[in-house]
């Protein structure tokens, strides 16, 4: 029998990790990245899954509001449809992104935005609302790639991911800001960086042991 995904809202989220890409670029910074805080998952011996949301086919919320009843998105039927139960299922969630236009890219956006089907709405007004995801001890890990030098060009990418995720009910442990790269593939060449994102896929994995 296909279990649903209300059948799985009701069970606590596993010592698992899901890792997403926002780069359109394959195998870019942003992939490399990924792939070494994964590496870092890996060390404890926690199960993971990793996916570039550039190779999915969905689209972006388009404000039905079907989920308020529903509890899960059923006004799209696409490949977040698949990545529903993947994300309620895992207890740490691992977003990277590139900056583009001071913003996250409209993968991540669209991805993000897709995750409104998962709070719950009060009839009350302003409509109060709460997380379906909350107090089950979720956890995240953020980085962001940016070709110039400052935290000001990097913008709103960091916070764009950051605070939908808290909302959500996530604790978002670590944040990795990345500058200065642009070249496909050069964040390969940043020792400094490739630790952090080992060390942060550690951090990760501990805290949700």
């Amino acid at each position: 029998m296909m279990m649903s995904n209300s059948d799985v809202l009701e069970r606590s989220p596993r010592e698992m990790v899901l890792g997403l890409s926002g780069s359109p670029r394959k195998n870019g910074n942003s992939d490399i990245l990924l792939k070494h805080i994964m590496r870092g998952v890996e060390t404890s011996g926690i199960p993971f899954e990793s996916y570039n949301l550039c190779k999915l086919d969905f689209h972006g919320c388009i404000g039905c509001e079907k989920c308020r009843k529903t509890k899960i998105c059923t006004g799209l039927k696409d490949d977040m449809t698949k990545m529903y139960p993947k994300i309620i299922a895992a207890k740490g969630l691992v977003l990277v992104c590139p900056t583009h236009n001071y913003n996250v890219t409209s993968w991540m956006k669209a991805f993000i935005d897709r995750l409104y089907c998962f709070y719950n709405f009060e009839n009350d007004h302003p409509r109060s609302w709460s997380s379906q995801l909350a107090h089950q001890g979720r956890k995240a890990v953020l980085a962001a790639i940016c070709e110039q030098a400052s935290i000001e060009d990097m913008g709103f990418t960091l916070d764009a991911m950051k605070k939908p995720l808290q909302a959500l009910g996530y604790e978002v442990i670590e944040e990795i800001a990345v500058f200065k790269i642009f070249d496909k593939g050069k964040v390969e060449r940043e020792e400094t960086v490739l630790r952090q994102a080992v060390q942060a896929g550690e951090k990760l994995a501990l805290s949700l042991k």
